[in-house]
């Protein structure tokens, strides 16, 4: 017995080790920086960190890829036990942290670094983490939507002009009904959810109304109407089938998929491709749906006035040398990056190439944006292939975003 119980208060102390080791707060010369962000974006923010601790600050950063952030998020934060330093979360979680408290505000740990400010930052990637006047986060760049076409195709079917005015149409798109060969689509239907969001825009709607979702809405119904004529006139990909990887095999025009991808289309042999806007139902609006990754520290009381200096610096660091976090195939927040000769050589600079293409840049930041993008990314395949019922669905689509809400309301309240 006394044997057993030495062995269990060995394990209880190890297991202690291991777990006070994967949050943060415990070590004082270290910030423990949790992200999302796995395969090669989980390199590319290895390769970041590591440039930034060999400038030898005075407290290194431990970069700790966690795929289950949120979830993890939740459980520290409810304990209060290994709260990380510092993480990176999406745009999309800001409104419901800060209204659920789990965020702390960032002027404490920038209140020593002057050049991080909102100027020196695109615009919509600074002010997704302002609640309020207060703000919560620091951008490290923008992903979007964007809308690769094949330039082989484009020529052997005498359409590059498609592209003069880089807003292809809808109309344009359906132009081509009749006249490919066999095997060939105009368009596929990857991340056809960002696709509509995109048109709600373009349309001139919005997903709230006075705080409230709206999706059953007019706007709403006429996006999906709008997208649906091209899979009606048999010129998007088929349904089920792969549309991402028929573009790389040179079988679609356009391929409706993220920034983040160019360089697995670029790795592809053969294929001669370019960037643009995603596709738009009028000629005069285009829309690029977006988000974006930003730094943010959780609530902690243990963390000391040491660790947020240190957290300032990185991020400063981060603002001048982020040229690395480019070759992810992510557009970049930090202005000084993307001013600079090097950044040209990306695709992604296509976006932040004038004033109109970083203003498409989209990114919602209603409360409730979650729930809204979770039910047009579950229906919308079915409402544009026309396997439902389009005014049956944006009412399923209504409750199913109330019912989201409803749940979380309660949820905060226990």
């Amino acid at each position: 017995m006394k044997k057993h119980g030495i062995i269990m208060m060995v394990t209880i102390f190890v297991l202690s080790i291991v777990l006070s080791g994967c949050g943060g707060g415990s070590d004082s010369k270290t910030i423990t920086f949790w992200t999302p962000l796995t395969g090669d974006d989980g390199a590319y923010m290895d390769q970041l960190v590591k440039e930034y601790n060999a400038t030898n600050p005075e407290i290194q950063v431990k970069h700790v890829i966690t795929a289950d952030m949120y979830t993890k998020i939740s459980t520290v934060l409810n304990s209060g036990k290994g709260v990380p330093d510092l993480a990176i979360i999406h745009a999309d979680r800001v409104p419901g942290f800060v209204k659920q408290g789990m965020l702390e505000q960032i002027d404490s740990a920038i209140a020593g670094q002057p050049e991080i400010k909102e100027e020196n930052y695109l615009p919509q990637a600074w002010t997704t983490g302002n609640i309020g006047g207060t703000q919560y986060t620091v951008p490290l760049d923008i992903h979007s939507n964007t809308m690769y076409y094949n330039k082989d195709l484009l020529k052997k079917y005498d359409v590059e002009y498609f592209l003069d005015d880089d807003v292809v149409t809808i109309d344009e798109m359906l132009s081509l009904q009749g006249k490919l060969d066999e095997g060939d689509y105009v368009v596929n239907d990857a991340l056809l959810g960002w696709v509509i969001l995109a048109q709600i825009q373009n349309l001139g709607g919005a997903i709230e109304e006075n705080g409230q979702p709206a999706v059953n809405t007019p706007v709403m119904k006429q996006a999906f109407e709008e997208v649906k004529k091209i899979a009606d006139a048999g010129l998007m990909t088929p349904f089920g089938e792969d549309g991402y990887l028929m573009f790389q095999s040179g079988n679609v025009f356009f391929s409706t998929d993220g920034t983040w991808s160019s360089t697995a289309h670029a790795a592809v042999e053969g294929l001669n491709f370019g960037v643009t806007n995603i596709y738009s139902a009028t000629a005069d609006k285009f829309t690029n749906r977006a988000s974006s990754h930003l730094f943010a520290m959780l609530k902690n009381d243990k963390r000391s006035d040491e660790k947020e200096a240190g957290i300032g610096a990185f991020l400063e660091f981060i603002r001048q040398n982020s040229i690395e976090w480019a070759k992810a195939g992510q557009i970049v927040a930090s202005k000084e990056v993307i001013e600079s000769p090097d950044y040209s050589q990306y695709m992604q600079s296509f976006f932040t190439s004038n004033e109109k293409e970083i203003e498409s840049l989209y990114i919602y930041t209603y409360e409730y944006y979650p729930y809204v993008a979770e039910a047009v990314d579950t229906y919308c395949a079915d409402i544009v292939r026309g396997n439902v019922d389009l005014d049956e669905t944006l009412q399923t689509m209504q409750k199913f975003v109330e019912d989201k809400i409803s749940e979380s309301s309660k949820a905060e309240a226990n």
